[in-house]
């Protein structure tokens, strides 16, 4: 199966060109070495409108399986990825950033900072990750494995999740 991925990173001072987006080239740079075509990437300005519009697009409009964000997690006024990834999902998916929030806090207690969200848009598995290359990175590794596996179950090309871990076969994939 293609698997097919896009990128949008959130960001005031990028979307100004006051800032490289080093986080999105990270995760974009994770993503292919894990076999997943980039159809899309993007940078935008912290904005709930423009936020949602984006993740509708690529969802409803380009249909890629995985949408992928970085920034607008965290505690400013202006970080409202998580509620604009939460306005657009049919159904939430708690397990991927509880995942990612165990792994930041191995790093960091300020792991537990994070709002990241994760939902379920029709086909599309919608993922938010931190802003920092850094945090994204470790972010996106700690669940890129389990990722392409929900989203073979999300496309009904994949079997029961617990036989296939009794087997070994989730590494097989």
């Amino acid at each position: 199966m293609k698997y097919t991925a896009a990128v949008i990173t959130m960001s005031d001072k990028g979307s100004k060109g006051l800032r490289e987006d080093t986080a999105g080239d990270a995760v974009a740079a994770i993503l292919e070495k894990n076999g997943w075509t980039l159809e899309y990437r993007t940078l935008i300005p912290d904005e709930y409108s423009q936020i949602k519009e984006e993740l509708v697009r690529c969802a409803d409009d380009l249909a890629v399986q995985l949408v992928v964000t970085t920034g607008g997690t965290g505690f400013s006024l202006r970080d409202v990825t998580p509620e604009a990834t939460l306005a657009v999902g049919d159904r939430e998916v708690r397990g991927i950033p509880e995942a990612m929030r165990a792994e930041s806090m191995r790093i960091t207690p300020m792991g537990m900072l994070s709002r990241a969200a994760a939902v379920l848009r029709k086909r599309t598995l919608i993922i938010n990750l931190p802003g920092s290359r850094k945090a994204a990175s470790e972010c996106l590794e700690a669940v890129i494995g389990p990722v392409k596996h929900g989203v073979d179950v999300l496309m009904g090309d994949a079997g029961d999740c617990a036989e296939m871990h009794l087997h070994g076969k989730e590494q097989e994939k």
